[in-house]
């Protein structure tokens, strides 16, 4: 239900939805346009008439006036012809007492044309009171709209402006995401998010939206720079390119009033707008980003060919790293295995050297036993000369 007040007798009476939807369609509707036309019509018609019948009036009082006085004038020429003084005075008389007439109606004259200015001028001014009245109440409805949604259609700050996005998302933003920001892990959240894509799905615009609405009935008045800050936060810790706080807050301010107010000077591409900016602002911001697009494009595709030198560039260092790490081992390997045949090649000398002399021992051992005879063994030995000359004789060593 909503309650309404009447601009001329203040009396208050409640209508339901469909009564308040009505009202609304009735001042805005052609035909109370047409209506207070015709009845604008109809009263200068009757004001101009009435200005007319007042000269026809008084025009005809005036002439019945001077008829009746120049008939006078002449009753009195007539009775004057016996004495030329006395007729001079009298007519003197009688002119002077014309003329004085004359004058008074005259003045009366005067009178009734400035009667009938100030009639004019109060019809006019009572047509000019009742239209400033209907305007004035279209304007108090069109604020009550633009100020008090949630009293007009039933709804919060925050379902009119995700109605009137999604009213246009087919055809104005196919590819856009619009949703609640309910990732509070931060600490903190907004209320919207948007975000724009082109075909390739390169982000072209991102904004993060903050609404905020007050009852008439609140006690304590909020101001839109206390949310500022927050709102700020917000979009740094989601990462979004743009900040707009939509307010109905400070309904009184004409700054907030006048439209779309920039912020930056306290933070980064922040704005502040009312709900009939919403649409407006998002497509203000989408159009500026869309004509940077190209240049974006092409520093990612820059950023992306650096990014492809620089791995190169990482991978053939790490290649020549890898490279020279690896050759220094196989060096030091190689190196080790050359000391370690040198080592080998100086034992097995070492062990040659060892079998020549063992060899050379063996061919003096076996001349030696070559230049062996039992001859040589007895000599200056008797008994073991008498031994080999019994083995000789074919006796047998006698064993004791």
């Amino acid at each position: 239900m909503h309650e309404i007040s009447c601009p001329h007798c203040k009396k208050e009476f409640k209508i339901d939805e469909a009564g308040y939807a009505d009202i609304l369609k009735q001042v805005r509707d052609k035909e109370f346009e047409q209506q207070l036309h015709e009845r604008l019509e109809l009263a200068e018609q009757d004001k101009r008439n009435a200005v007319e019948l007042a000269k026809t009036k008084v025009t005809s009082e005036l002439e019945k006036a001077a008829a009746a006085k120049d008939k006078e004038i002449q009753g009195l020429k007539a009775q004057l012809g016996s004495s030329e003084i006395a007729q001079k005075l009298a007519i003197t008389e009688a002119v002077n007492a014309v003329e004085k007439e004359r004058d008074e109606l005259k003045n009366d004259l005067a009178r009734a044309q400035l009667e009938k200015q100030l009639a004019e001028k109060s019809l006019k001014d009572k047509y000019e009171t009742q239209i400033k009245d209907r305007d004035d109440a279209i304007e108090r409805l069109r604020d009550m709209k633009a100020r008090l949604s949630t009293k007009m259609v039933g709804e919060t700050l925050e379902q009119h402006c995700e109605t009137e996005f999604n009213r246009i998302r087919a055809t104005a933003f196919p590819r856009a995401y619009f949703e609640k920001d309910n990732d509070a892990r931060a600490g903190s959240k907004g209320d919207y998010i948007f975000r724009d894509s082109d075909e390739a799905g390169t982000e072209i615009v991102s904004i993060m939206f903050e609404m905020k609405n007050e009852s008439d009935e609140t006690a304590s008045r909020n101001k839109n720079e206390d949310f500022l800050k927050e709102l700020d936060k917000d979009r740094n810790e989601k990462s979004c390119e743009y900040a707009i706080l939509v307010s109905l807050l400070e309904p009184d301010s004409e700054l907030y009033n006048s439209g779309i107010v920039d912020v930056s000077h306290r933070y980064r591409k922040m704005y502040i707008v009312r709900p009939q900016f919403f649409i407006p602002i998002i497509t203000l911001l989408r159009n500026a980003a869309q004509n940077s697009l190209k240049y974006k494009t092409e520093l990612a595709l820059v950023k992306a060919q650096n990014i492809d030198i620089t791995d190169f560039e990482n991978d053939l260092e790490a290649f020549k790293t890898g490279f020279a790490r690896n050759y220094e081992l196989a060096s030091k390997k190689f190196k080790t295995a050359i000391e370690e045949i040198d080592k080998t090649i100086d034992h097995l000398q070492k062990t040659k050297d060892a079998l020549l002399g063992s060899e050379n021992n063996l061919r003096l051992a076996n001349n030696k036993a070559d230049d062996l005879t039992v001859k040589k063994l007895t000599k200056g030995n008797p008994t073991m000369a008498a031994k080999f000359a019994e083995l000789k004789n074919g006796d047998t060593f006698d064993s004791e």
